[in-house]
């Protein structure tokens, strides 16, 4: 305590003896240590002068303030520029002083050169010193477990990771080795830590360097090249852990190596998520009062926590899942304690208990994420699929209307482009239901947008879940096609794309986030595969189902007849397409409406084709119909 105290006080008596050393040194090694007299007056009489200068000029550069046990490159720069410095200071005094002292004799100039390089190596040596018993002492924690690891990645963000690695001991890692698949850098060292080699070497240098666990530090990795790593390490039988990028670590104080995280499958799928992270999505959600449907499920959970980020002045969960809504409720109030959060219990089917609901909070941005969206599962549930999907997502829409929210954003899907089943095509008819509103309320003040996602990575019902219970089972995982292909966003993306639409929205779009290429459902299962230490096909068996009712092999995000437009967003398109006439859509609507309340499935698809073109039933649906077990809507 005594010594962080004093700790300037300190340091300056530390650089001031070694400054002494050194100039005395320089004497001694010019005079190869038998000083006459003269020159011992003279020594006695300069070196107090030649310290203070060299001391005045290192409080100058800061010397006293540097962190001794953090020696960097920088540091010994510093250093070097502030002995040079200060050996011409001190050269400038000492000349006078002597000038005046010894008259007509010349002060040796060799010893100012001696000295600049004495004083140098001194206190580089002294800071090096420190920092390497401060090492010494952090190393040597006791009761700090140490796991031997390589970092894969020899460039900067693995050098950064390595010198947090050091600096937090208690993390327990001691760093063994590099590889990286640069040539250029074979061999070399980094901080005195080696680069093993490339990827090839990786088994045979993990088996004989007792490597316990390997360190992904390559922030621009593609998903084949963290795939091949992780396949060299199935083979080495060692785990693999990531770190994240350096600019997601950008002011948020978190130290690199505490940051260090299993694998993800997205890391293995070959696209970098889109961070839409804006000032306006903010701007559009401070102090105002937001309501998500849907709230207890992925989707709606998520852009529970993300709207609360923005600094709503309430926001309200709005399900029928009393389980789902009771979670989202209680992570809330944990997470974000100072938010005003409402659950209400409710269906979307209702809307008596939406009128409720929006009357006594008057939310004025209405984030539609409740529907059903099970694909096979809609296709034995005609009647429930329309009655939830198209008129939940109008009693909706009409209350956000009637009640003045500015913006109302429908959450739909890939799959309600070309609909291949009544999934999609109820989630398109949803899509025409907003879009006619956006046209033909010209009294209402809100803004009707869509939203179109793909598949979300790990979202409830979704294909990633099922394949981990698979995994967890033993296998086989089961695959419907071998060339069955799906778009991937994650959750967080999916979430962002809902909040950038309301923010950019004029009203009557359908945004899409630019999703790259799709991916093969058989892919995908390979790499959870090899992601769980397994070998696909060898510790785990990948069987095909066949393709169920209502699939298609490949999604498309946007129809042919709609056009693509500009997006202040480079990754977000819009589409925009004409909504059929109002008069028409509402005729539509109100046989369909009819057909459902008298639970004729024949004429509900009937509808659903004539409300939207190309839209062709499924043979299993059509031969529910035709045996009559699809079920009525109600009683």
């Amino acid at each position: 305590m005594i010594l962080r105290r004093h700790r300037r006080l300190i340091v300056d008596l530390i650089h001031l003896a070694l400054t002494a050393g050194a100039f005395a040194a320089s004497f001694l090694l010019r005079f190869e240590f038998a000083l006459a007299a003269p020159y011992t007056r003279m020594l006695a009489i300069s070196l107090p002068v030649a310290a203070t200068a060299k001391l005045g000029v290192f409080r100058a550069f800061g010397l006293r303030d540097l962190a001794w046990r953090y020696l960097c490159f920088k540091d010994l720069l510093r250093i070097a520029l502030s002995n040079l410095a200060g050996s011409a200071a001190a050269a400038l005094l000492v000349g006078s002083v002597i000038g005046r002292v010894f008259p007509g004799t010349a002060f040796p100039r060799s010893i100012y050169v001696i000295d600049l390089l004495a004083a140098s190596v001194l206190l580089a040596s002294a800071h090096a010193a420190a920092k390497a018993l401060a090492d010494t002492r952090h190393m040597g924690i006791a009761g700090t477990p140490r796991q031997r690891v390589a970092i894969f990645g020899a460039g900067r963000a693995g050098a950064r990771l390595l010198g947090e690695i050091r600096a937090n001991p208690q993390l327990g890692f001691d760093a063994a080795g590099f590889f990286d698949d640069d040539p250029l850098k074979r061999a070399l060292r980094i901080h005195g830590v080696r680069v093993l080699g490339g990827l090839e070497a990786l088994p045979a240098a993990v088996r004989k360097g007792r490597i316990e666990i390997v360190l992904i530090a390559l922030p621009h990795a593609s998903g084949g090249q963290i795939t091949a790593i992780l396949e060299q390490c199935r083979a080495a039988r060692v785990p693999a852990k990531r770190v994240p990028e350096l600019q997601d670590l950008a002011g948020n104080g978190h130290v690199l190596a505490r940051q260090i995280r299993d694998v993800r499958i997205e890391d293995l799928l070959g696209r970098r998520p889109v961070d839409m992270e804006a000032p306006e999505i903010r701007a559009s959600l401070r102090g105002r009062v937001a309501l998500v449907t849907g709230a207890g499920g992925s989707i709606g959970a998520e852009l529970c926590r993300q709207i609360a980020r923005h600094q709503p002045t309430s926001l309200i969960g709005f399900d029928h899942s009393e389980t789902a809504l009771y979670e989202i409720d209680r992570e809330m109030r944990a997470r974000f304690p100072g938010l005003a959060f409402h659950p209400e219990i409710g269906s979307i089917r209702n809307p008596r208990r939406l009128e409720e609901v929006f009357r006594e909070h008057s939310p004025d941005a209405v984030y539609h994420a409740a529907a059903y969206k099970h694909v096979p599962m809609m296709e034995s549930q005609v009647l429930e699929a329309v009655e939830n999907n198209v008129f939940g997502t109008r009693n909706v829409a009409q209350a956000a209307a009637e009640f003045g929210a500015c913006d109302f954003v429908l959450i739909s899907s890939d799959k309600a482009v070309q609909p291949a089943n009544v999934m999609g095509a109820t989630k398109r008819l949803a899509e025409m239901v907003v879009q006619s509103m956006a046209t033909h309320a010209a009294a209402s003040r809100t803004r009707f947008m869509a939203v179109r996602f793909g598949n979300v990575l790990g979202s409830s019902g979704s294909v990633i879940p099922l394949f981990r219970e698979q995994i967890a089972a033993g296998g086989p995982i089961t695959v419907t096609h071998p060339e069955m292909r799906r778009f991937f966003m994650t959750v967080a993306e999916a979430a962002q794309l809902v909040l950038e639409a309301a923010a950019m929205g004029r009203g009557g779009e359908i945004f899409a986030l630019e999703m790259g290429e799709p991916v093969r459902i058989l892919d995908l299962a390979r790499k959870m595969v090899l992601l769980s230490g397994l070998e696909p096909g060898k510790d785990i068996q990948i069987e095909f189902s066949g393709v169920r009712p209502g699939e298609k092999l490949y999604e498309e995000l946007c129809a042919r007849e709609e056009n693509t437009l500009a997006t202040p967003h480079s990754q977000v398109r819009v589409f925009s397409g004409l909504p059929p006439p109002a008069g028409e859509l509402t005729r539509n609507l109100e046989r369909l409406r009819l057909a459902v309340g008298e639970g004729e499935a024949g004429r509900v698809l009937l509808y659903l084709q004539e409300s939207i073109p190309g839209f062709t039933p499924s043979d299993f649906v059509l031969r529910q119909v035709l045996d009559g077990r699809t079920q009525r809507a109600f009683a």
